[in-house]
């Protein structure tokens, strides 16, 4: 591990950098970073962008991205209401890394989809118990 990435891991730092990824890595934060690495978009357009995302966890994602200055807000005096989301300066350098997030998921769905399989079924065996053989009686020691 990198010196400088093992002193920032660790003491408080590392729990200032805990707290950054938190937000960044959170269920929804890296679609909206990504979504909005197209270029800026309406809250409406975001929201139809990132399947799944309801109303309010996308306001609560991108609140909590315009705080840590990652998103910005820009609200149009018209009538409806405008608002257009977009990366900041800083919400920018996060693309590569965001990026290579979506592209490994994207690559290895199938060998986690498989991986998920095999842990589930080996759940699920042990959960049913061991099979006792005919003829043997079924003895549980009493505690």
């Amino acid at each position: 591990m990198d010196p400088g990435i093992a002193a920032a891991a660790a003491g408080v730092a590392g729990c200032r950098v805990r707290e950054i990824l938190d937000r960044i890595g959170g269920k929804w934060s890296l679609f909206v970073i990504f979504r909005l690495g197209e270029g800026p978009q309406r809250f409406t357009a975001l929201r139809r962008s990132v399947d799944g995302i309801s109303q309010r966890m996308l306001t609560v994602t991108v609140r909590g991205l315009e705080r840590d200055g990652i998103v910005s807000r820009t609200m149009y005096p018209v009538m409806p209401p405008r608002v257009d989301y977009a990366l900041t300066p800083l919400g920018h350098t996060l693309l590569d890394a965001v990026g290579a997030l979506m592209a490994w998921a994207d690559e290895h769905l199938a060998e986690v989809d498989a991986a998920r399989a095999r842990y589930d079924a080996r759940a699920a065996h042990a959960q049913a118990g061991p099979a006792v053989p005919p003829g043997f009686p079924e003895v549980y020691p009493q505690q």
